[in-house]
């Protein structure tokens, strides 16, 4: 089985998913970017930007996905591959590469479209390549960078609204960990995140780290069965940690990731070893909690080749709800889901036939359907959506990593 990386380190994520295509999707390919009329594109409003378009496809009508902002060159930030947050009526976002330095950048973009640089990083000391997105402590945000910082194996950062950033912690790699590509969940004034590599065994960690920068290892993978790479956030639910690796599980062979619970005095319990088979593989994204049970995605493998939506209740029994691959559906879900009134919403990076990504809802009882898509036929919409989605105002948000006029990828929003 191929090595897994994390997305941000690709200009334009075409070499893990090339990695991801090779193995378990067939014929999967991105398309680059021309121009349908009546999408609406554009740098500022999206008002008055276009129609937005419906596209036919098996006889059924599938609206496009319209786009609020178009990334641009440096010195704006690109590559757009983390989840916005919805805080004091501004949406703030992470770039992984774009900005003054080619390093990544913090913004904010009104809904309508408006959009502001508030920080450029330049690798020492704030550091480099931010993939997730930010949580707010007490009125300030927080964030990771994969890279950079005092030691070069990432940082967390605190920034005010208005964009000035200081460093909380460097990561060293050892025993600590390194390359934090998940976003922080804030538990009672502590952050707790996790690091893709590094800790006590090279393999990843859980971590906490308070305000003030006083970091704490919970847990270090150990790339056996307990999983490895750690890409997503935590989910805090009745005073335990619930996430996903993307690798590991069965300690050599089809290591195809994890679900894990973890105690708050650092015990792990591995709920799910992924097979590869009807349950799927490599889970990228972190899981939510509906109902006392917890969902997820799968960006691999499943019965038709694309991923998988799955259930898992607390005592480790995983139910398959979908499974993408099919004619006129989605295929490989990097991102998470949103629960918006007990509806599931997420994205794929594909979409079969006709697209290049999709978003889709999903009932807990595995009802699917598909949302909008951006057509393959259209260059100046964006592409690769792979970060999950937000709630604002009934119209569901995120971010594509690629396409656009420039292209440099894109904020989007869907109406629900």
């Amino acid at each position: 089985m191929p090595a897994f990386r994390p997305i941000s380190y690709n200009r334009n994520g075409t070499i893990a998913l090339s990695l991801l295509c090779s193995a378990f999707i067939a014929g999967c390919s991105h398309g680059s970017a021309g121009s349908m009329p009546g999408i609406p594109v554009g740098g500022g409003s999206a008002a008055g930007a276009g129609l937005r378009q419906a596209i036919l496809l098996g006889g059924k009508s599938i609206p496009s996905c319209p786009t609020v902002y178009n990334f641009k060159a440096q010195p704006d930030g690109t590559l757009p591959t983390s989840e916005l947050f919805d805080f004091n009526g501004l949406l703030y976002g992470t770039t992984s590469t774009g900005g003054t330095s080619d390093l990544g950048t913090v913004y904010s973009v009104t809904p309508g479209g408006s959009e502001t640089v508030l920080h450029s990083f330049t690798g020492a000391p704030d550091g480099s390549s931010p993939a997730a997105g930010l949580v707010t402590v007490k009125g300030a945000l927080y964030g990771t960078t994969v890279h950079g910082g005092k030691f070069g194996d990432g940082a967390v950062f605190k920034m005010t609204p208005s964009g000035v950033v200081s460093i909380v912690y460097s990561f060293s790699s050892t025993p600590d960990g390194a390359e934090p590509n998940a976003t922080l969940i804030n538990v009672n004034g502590t952050l707790y995140g996790t690091t893709f590599v590094g800790g006590a065994n090279g393999n990843g960690s859980v971590f906490s780290v308070t305000t003030s920068g006083v970091e704490k290892v919970v847990y270090s993978f150990k790339n056996g069965s307990d999983g490895a790479n750690p890409v997503a956030s935590l989910v805090h639910y009745q005073g335990d940690f619930y996430g996903t690796t993307v690798d590991g599980g069965n300690g050599g062979g089809n290591n195809y990731g994890t679900v894990f619970k973890l105690t708050s005095t650092g015990k792990e319990i591995v709920l799910h070893r992924f097979t590869g088979g009807a349950d799927g593989a490599l889970p990228r994204a972190g899981l939510i909690e509906v109902g006392g049970a917890f969902y997820g995605t799968t960006s691999g493998r499943g019965t038709s080749g694309g991923g998988t939506v799955f259930k898992i209740a607390t005592s480790g029994h995983l139910t398959a709800l979908h499974q993408f691959g099919g004619s006129g559906d989605g295929s490989i879900p990097f991102a998470g889901l949103l629960n918006v009134n007990g509806t599931l919403y997420g994205t794929t990076d594909e979409f079969i036939g006709n697209g290049l990504g999709s978003v889709f809802s999903i009932t807990t009882s595995g009802a699917e359907s598909v949302v909008c898509i951006w057509p393959s036929t259209n260059h100046d919409s964006g592409s690769q959506p792979m970060a999950s989605l937000i709630d604002v105002g009934g119209a569901l948000y995120g971010t594509t990593d690629a396409g656009g006029t420039t292209p440099d990828g894109t904020v989007f929003a869907t109406p629900l």
